[in-house]
């Protein structure tokens, strides 16, 4: 039976030479000039720092530029309220991958709205779809596509 699976993650090393990149240009531009500006990644955050929100939201468009330059979906990114902190302002954006159990079970609902002939099943941090004809799980694919989630999804393991 044909069969995929939905999940949501993003290349770890695309997001560590996208935020390299931004290091760099942020220590080149004039108007960083003199100021103690960075980017630093640890896991799956990203924090930036700086000595005003103002060049927050410079350093913000500066990274969101290089990660989609490098493939890396934005929506994936979960951005904090900048925290004032002596002389610095910081500020959190979280990478969240996989999906979580209520996203999970609204695509799993999707689905089943949809009254395809096709099962999905929730495994983990994934949705497998399963169906006799390839057709009914390609109409899911065009489907989730054209909805509007919270997450940027990917398709993966199409077998007939």
């Amino acid at each position: 039976m044909p069969t995929f699976d939905i999940i949501s993650e993003f290349d770890k090393h695309e997001i560590k030479n996208a935020v390299d990149q931004a290091n760099k240009e942020v220590t080149t531009r004039f108007d960083f000039k003199g100021t103690d500006s960075s980017f630093e990644l640890t896991d799956d955050k990203l924090i930036m720092t700086s000595e005003s929100t103002f060049q927050l939201q410079q350093m913000f468009s500066v990274v969101c530029s290089k990660l989609s330059r490098r493939g890396v979906d934005i929506a994936c990114m979960e951005v904090g309220d900048p925290k004032p902190g002596g002389k610095s302002v910081r500020q959190e954006i979280i990478m969240k991958q996989g999906l979580d159990s209520a996203l999970a079970k609204k695509i799993v609902k999707l689905i089943k709205d949809k009254k395809l002939k096709v099962q999905a099943a929730i495994q983990g941090d994934q949705v497998r779809v399963t169906g006799k004809n390839r057709d009914d799980l390609q109409e899911v694919i065009k489907m989730l596509r054209e909805e509007k989630l919270d997450m940027p999804l990917q398709f993966e393991n199409f077998r007939d």
